[in-house]
């Protein structure tokens, strides 16, 4: 009788694991935004990334991951058909893991931008002055490439002088956004954000003070003057600006679907 029970649950585990690897292998390949209504996400705990997606996709079903890479290895592996995610930090990860693609098309679009306490129009002006130039003068498009590769790993930021003669610009961050803000092998915070923060001091003959912090903590710190500016590829809400003074927008983005080439 045992030896029927076992024999019974084998071929039942078999079965079971010969369903999973069948569901995996038959899931649709995705090239266009649209074929994945209905469609299985993958997405990071305790983000507002489902609710996005179900502005697009009312019918669509979820995973639930520790961290977006967790929910892009999850697609990797056809536990899902998307993972969804802000466009960059997709881009990032794509770029660094093989089998993995970002679609064009983005569920929603979102523009970033640094706040500034909201009397501080001097410094939102200076800041919107700093992307300008960079914009108009080709380094913007070169900052993109070296922190959004195709392929790879971001550059290394490269050096910015800063004199520091009108004191210290304090900028929060929350260094868990790559290519945005984010450790590098020396433990030093890095990226986009940073970048463009280290060329506001520079313009204010300012130095820099990098402050690490929570995501969630970054506009109460901004708010309470702990900090001069914020970045991490923080979204522009409506929400938001009740509370802060927003630059104008530095990169057009939003929550995108990564997807298996």
């Amino acid at each position: 009788m045992q030896k029927k029970i076992f024999s019974a649950v084998c071929i039942s585990l078999i079965f079971t694991g010969l369903f999973m690897l069948t569901a995996c292998s038959k899931r649709e390949k995705v090239t266009h935004l649209l074929q994945l209504s209905g469609k299985q996400f993958a997405v990071p705990t305790g983000t507002v990334a489902d609710k996005l997606v179900l502005s697009k996709f009312p019918d669509a079903k979820f995973q639930y991951y520790n961290s977006v890479l967790d929910a892009a290895l999850a697609v990797q592996a056809g536990k899902a058909d998307a993972a969804a995610y802000d466009e960059p930090i997709l881009k990032n990860i794509a770029a660094k893991n093989k089998g993995l693609t970002v679609l064009p098309e983005l569920i929603t679009k979102d523009n970033y931008g640094f706040a500034v306490q909201s009397n501080r129009q001097d410094l939102k002006q200076a800041i919107d002055l700093v992307v300008s130039d960079l914009k108009k003068n080709g380094s913007y498009d070169a900052m993109l490439q070296r922190w959004l590769p195709k392929t790879g790993n971001p550059a290394p930021m490269p050096e910015i002088k800063l004199t520091g003669s009108k004191g210290v610009l304090k900028f929060g961050t929350s260094a868990v956004t790559e290519p945005f803000s984010f450790m590098d092998a020396s433990h030093t915070v890095v990226g986009l954000d940073i970048e463009i923060a280290r060329y506001v001091a520079q313009k204010l003959d300012m130095t820099l003070e990098v402050v690490n912090m929570d995501f969630g903590a970054m506009i109460p710190a901004l708010m309470a003057g702990k900090v001069d500016m914020i970045g991490a590829c923080i979204t522009i809400t409506e929400e938001r600006s009740k509370k802060v003074l927003f630059s104008e927008p530095y990169y057009v983005g939003g929550i995108a679907a990564l997807v298996r080439q």
